[in-house]
């Protein structure tokens, strides 16, 4: 049974999130701090977190970069309704998803299934394609869910590695944003939502494609994005 943690400073939102997601068939733990939040979140006893922005002392974005420095573990952000800049600040640092309050507690669930598909990669779960996949000088294994650059790892989150993996399989050839948002966050496209790009760029850094020189994923305008073949770098392709 999966462990869920949720990290809010609503006491009521809390109960309510609990209740629903234990009738679901999930554990559910509640912490109302951002510190003592996160000292759960180290303890590796969960598989999944819900963590709100807005929280007394350490905020969310604080609890997620100190996650992030030590594990890869999950996290579904939740903010307010409207704030973009939120969103966009969480799946920079290396949010999973997010979900703006308030919620359907349906959608919740529906997140959190969605991104612990995409995330079990042992026991019941295997791989779900252990396949190791090498463009230019990025190496992708599917079955260790490990990226190489040169041969040196690059660190991703769980979104970020499973958008890679979807481009580098269509290497040289242009995947459109709805099918990334289908294939990798499972959930239908929005015109609106800018999860996808969010994610993209980050793999970008990553990889160094702010660096003079480099360019592994490019973006088509209107349509999508493509991973360049060193080919095609060759060639000048866009």
């Amino acid at each position: 049974m999966d462990r869920i943690l949720v990290i809010d400073d609503d006491v009521e939102l809390c109960a309510l999130v609990s209740e629903y997601l234990t009738a679901e068939g999930f554990q559910v733990e509640s912490v109302n701090e951002g510190t003592r939040g996160l000292e759960r979140v180290l303890s590796g006893d969960h598989s999944l977190i819900v963590l709100d922005v807005m929280l007394p002392g350490l905020n969310g974005f604080d609890v997620l970069r100190r996650i992030r420095n030590s594990s890869r573990i999950p996290v579904l952000l939740l903010t307010a309704r409207g704030q973009d800049v939120d969103r966009i600040v969480g799946l920079e640092i290396g949010a999973d998803d997010y979900l703006p309050k308030p919620f359907n507690p349906r959608e919740l669930v529906a997140r959190i299934r969605a991104i612990l598909r995409r995330t079990k990669a042992d026991g019941s779960g295997a791989p779900l394609a252990p396949e190791v996949l090498r463009v230019g000088d990025v190496e992708l294994d599917a079955g260790t869910r490990t990226v190489l650059q040169k041969g040196k790892p690059v660190e991703l989150t769980s979104v970020e590695f499973n958008l890679l993996q979807a481009l580098l399989r269509e290497a040289g050839r242009v995947v459109p944003r709805e099918r990334l948002v289908d294939l990798v966050l499972s959930r239908k496209f929005s015109p609106f939502d800018r999860s996808i790009d969010m994610h993209v760029s980050k793999i970008r850094k990553k990889l160094g494609d702010a660096d003079a020189g480099t360019d592994h994923i490019k973006t088509v305008r209107g349509v999508g994005y493509v991973f360049v073949r060193p080919q095609d770098n060759a060639r000048g392709g866009d």
